[in-house]
């Protein structure tokens, strides 16, 4: 049995999809906190048109993050979502109790996912600033379709861009939240 599920949903972006929309990205290397490697599935289960992640840990403790849908999202975007959902594993999130939705918290959590992914997306992926508008283009239009308020995209993406323009790296964030959360860093 898991501690806590973490999942992130995206609306699909049909309407500023690539070329290679349709391809799906090729899983990141990832393991957890505690040096588990993490296992990522596909899976077309979900409502249509969304492409969505999930951090957990399945029934027999393996730590895996399901791909939902994942063709309905542009390539740059589903290397976003995957680490994030990657980064929920690697600060300890998936084995902590979940935080009440929408509460301090669980925005927390999310914020450092978001950062985590980005920094290893500039610094593992060589995304410059074209990939990266890509990613906000995409996440300000799926945010705005599932109707979070012009406020929540805006801050999401403020966070988004100090963390890309923010030198540190993404281990290096990890090991912060893990010593902040006194778990043990790898």
């Amino acid at each position: 049995m898991f501690a806590a599920l973490v999942m992130t949903v995206f609306a699909g972006n049909a309407g500023a999809q690539s070329d290679s929309a349709t391809e799906l990205a090729p899983v990141p290397e990832c393991s957890n906190n505690k040096g588990e490697a993490v296992q990522f599935s596909n899976t077309d289960r979900g409502r249509p048109g969304l492409a969505a992640g999930m951090a957990i840990r399945d029934k027999s403790g393996t730590p895996v993050v399901f791909r939902s849908n994942f063709a309905a999202a542009p390539r740059e975007f589903q290397q976003f979502i995957d680490r994030h959902e990657c980064a929920h594993h690697q600060t300890g999130d998936v084995d902590r109790p979940h935080p009440p939705r929408n509460g301090p918290e669980h925005l927390m959590n999310e914020a450092i996912s978001d950062c985590v992914a980005i920094r290893r997306l500039r610094d593992e992926e060589g995304f410059g600033r074209e990939a990266f508008d890509k990613v906000t283009a995409a996440l300000r239009t799926d945010m705005a379709k599932i109707g979070f308020p012009e406020s929540s995209i805006a801050s999401r993406i403020r966070n988004i861009a100090g963390c890309f323009e923010n030198p540190a790296s993404a281990g290096d964030l990890i090991r912060q939240v893990l010593q902040e959360r006194g778990l043990p860093v790898q």
